[in-house]
């Protein structure tokens, strides 16, 4: 095994972090959680672990009759998905400029107005209608109008802003793949900013024999209503997350179907979840596992661990590693924080950063310039016992909101 074993006072952390930075900070926030009570063994943290709310990004955090809301976070449900297509680098046009610029008018991005439907198409309307997520929304809602948003029609198959992205790659074998990174967009960021209230809300009644370091790893326990109220708006954002991929990849695709004749769909190689919450056995119990920037990756599975802006992205099948709790990274983890690298790293250091790539070249992507990042191919090497890699992509082309 590559993990280092952290013991605490009062519990244990295993951190797959050989060759690749953490910050002090991060080190405290993961014993902060591997000592609450109710951890089931250990935390494992990813090597692309960084500083969060609450936990760390890049951790995964097994639990026996509690959740933390925090520790899911607002993003819930983030996550890729990619596709592998029958168009090789020979069917690319010389300038891709026009290719981006279709791909950025299908799928609305950025946030606010700039990121939204201002009139949602036809045909996404009717997938959430038919998805079933229109009324299951209405259900939590109903009894947490606070958690509400009227952001469902304009958001679903948008990308978001920050670190979401719309990519075309190629493969070691120069075959073209559109890859993409998304969530619940503004729906699941009110359901979790709401929740991590009423978490924070309920610690304050609550009498216990232990403290909680920190307020935003307030929990919900396994019996209170509210504990399923979440469980259920939690799922409803997952599922909302993975139909935003699913339709913002069928939109991309009609782009290079209109754009590139020759193309064809060969197959989709996943799409998975890296903000989320799922009940699993481990270690002899059943358990709540939170993957906060993290993977599932049981035996055989595929998952998607995309680098930077400039950086290679992978395409893994796990190995069903138990420590982890069967997971590994969900990229390569910013090793700065945003502010920082907006004073750190200029135009010209993004611009040949990002050479060879069709994407935005000006200072409101700075923040996500590849250097802000950890190197991608020391994060896999800390991982070699988590996942084996089946694709290794490169990008051609990067939309960003």
């Amino acid at each position: 095994m590559t993990y280092e074993a952290i013991e605490t006072d009062t519990g244990i952390i295993k951190a797959w972090v050989k060759g690749v930075p953490i910050e002090d900070a991060a080190v405290e926030q993961l014993k902060n959680v591997a000592g609450l009570p109710f951890i089931h063994s250990h935390v494992a943290a990813m090597p692309d672990v960084h500083f969060g709310r609450g936990a760390t990004v890049g951790s995964v955090i097994p639990t026996k009759g509690a959740i933390i809301p925090a520790a899911v976070g607002v993003d819930i449900g983030c996550g890729m998905m990619a596709a592998r297509t029958s168009l090789t680098a020979n069917d690319l046009p010389d300038g891709l400029a026009k290719v981006r610029d279709a791909i950025e008018r299908a799928v609305p991005v950025g946030n606010g107005k700039g990121g939204e439907h201002r009139d949602t198409p036809a045909s996404v309307a009717s997938a959430y209608r038919n998805s079933g997520l229109e009324e299951r929304f209405r259900v939590i809602v109903d009894k947490h109008p606070k958690a509400s948003s009227k952001k469902l029609s304009t958001q679903l198959a948008t990308l978001g802003g920050g670190n979401h992205f719309i990519e075309l790659c190629l493969d070691e074998e120069d075959r073209v793949w559109v890859m993409l990174h998304s969530g619940s967009r503004g729906a699941g960021n009110i359901i979790g900013q709401y929740f991590i209230g009423r978490a924070r809300e309920e610690l304050a009644y609550r009498v216990l024999d232990f403290r909680v370091p920190d307020k935003d790893l307030a929990f919900f326990l396994e019996g209170e209503e509210l504990f399923d109220d979440y469980l259920g708006a939690v799922g409803w954002a997952q599922d909302y997350a993975r139909e935003n991929r699913e339709v913002m990849m069928e939109r991309v695709l009609r782009v290079l179907r209109e754009k590139l004749p020759r193309f064809k769909l060969e197959k989709a190689a996943v799409n998975c979840h890296h903000n989320c919450v799922e009940q699993e056995d481990h270690f002899g119990a059943r358990v709540w596992v939170t993957r906060k920037g993290a993977v599932r990756a049981g035996v055989g599975e595929l998952g998607i661990i995309p680098g930077s802006m400039g950086a290679k992205s992978f395409i893994v099948r796990g190995k069903g590693a138990a420590e982890s709790f069967c997971s590994c990274s969900h990229g390569a983890g910013r090793r700065m924080s945003r502010k920082a690298a907006k004073e750190t790293f200029t135009l010209k250091d993004h611009r040949a950063a990002t050479e060879g790539v069709e994407c935005r070249k000006d200072a409101g992507v700075l923040d996500e310039t590849p250097a802000a990042y950890k190197d991608i191919d020391a994060v896999m090497a800390a991982q070699s016992d988590l996942v084996e890699v089946v694709h290794t992509l490169k990008q051609v082309v990067c939309v960003k909101g």
